[in-house]
């Protein structure tokens, strides 16, 4: 897992009362939590117990945490645990009767791929929010779903629809600049060329994942 200056820059200002930086961080690992829960088949009240259970221990912790940067693996190991609590306190175990938090190998796979996805999402979120606002407009039109045909785009935006391709290019050129996106591609390019970073095992799932493109970008690439 890779060092954010982003994250220890939030863990550091939420440690000491930055109501802002504390809803940034909820907002960046709420779905890295959520995607735990459903690898361990919970939803609904069992799920909304596993995440309030984490960033309760989150608030009791924040101070203590040695190093900020390691907040994601933090919220991992700590959701994993909680999501065997509330396995074992339902019964609610998989089929071959197994709980899940007893398969560490594969949980450990996993859980990168489902880190490396919500630093995903949260790169793409400031970058979009950055973009000006027909900017915005255009690329949640072209990401609907079900998927808009170009001539309602145009009468929605009052745009011309040979206008709609150049202006996607141009907008998802943007993302890729912005700093939140260039960093995190420069992050894992760097951590999948370093012959001396983590085991072989976790090495090749990160590079799995980063070769895999955002559904959003792409939907956003393709011919219309």
């Amino acid at each position: 897992m890779r060092d954010d200056p982003q994250v220890t820059d939030l863990v550091i200002r939420a440690s000491r009362g930055d109501r802002q930086a504390w809803d940034a961080l909820v907002e960046r690992y709420a779905p890295l939590i959520w995607a735990i829960c459903c690898r361990y088949r919970l939803a609904g009240t069992d799920a909304e117990d596993v995440s309030q259970a984490v960033w309760l221990h989150l608030v009791e912790q924040l101070g203590n945490l040695r190093d900020p940067a390691a907040l994601p693996g933090w919220l991992v190991t700590t959701t994993r645990r909680e999501c065997g609590r509330v396995q074992r306190a339902t019964a609610k175990l998989p089929g071959d009767g197994q709980v899940l938090e007893n398969l560490p190998d594969a949980q450990a796979i996993t859980a990168e791929k489902e880190l490396l996805t919500a630093e995903r999402h949260a790169a793409l979120r400031e970058a979009f929010a950055r973009l000006p606002p027909a900017s915005q407009q255009l690329l949640a039109l072209l990401i609907a779903d079900p998927p808009l045909p170009y001539a309602e785009i145009s009468a929605r935006l009052g745009i011309p629809i040979g206008s709609i391709g150049p202006n996607r290019s141009r907008c998802v050129d943007k993302l890729r600049r912005d700093p939140a996106v260039a960093r995190l591609i420069g992050a894992e390019l760097a951590a999948s060329r370093n012959p001396h970073g983590p085991p072989r095992r976790r090495a090749r799932g990160t590079r799995q994942a980063a070769s895999a493109r955002p559904v959003e970008h792409a939907r956003l690439e393709r011919d219309p």
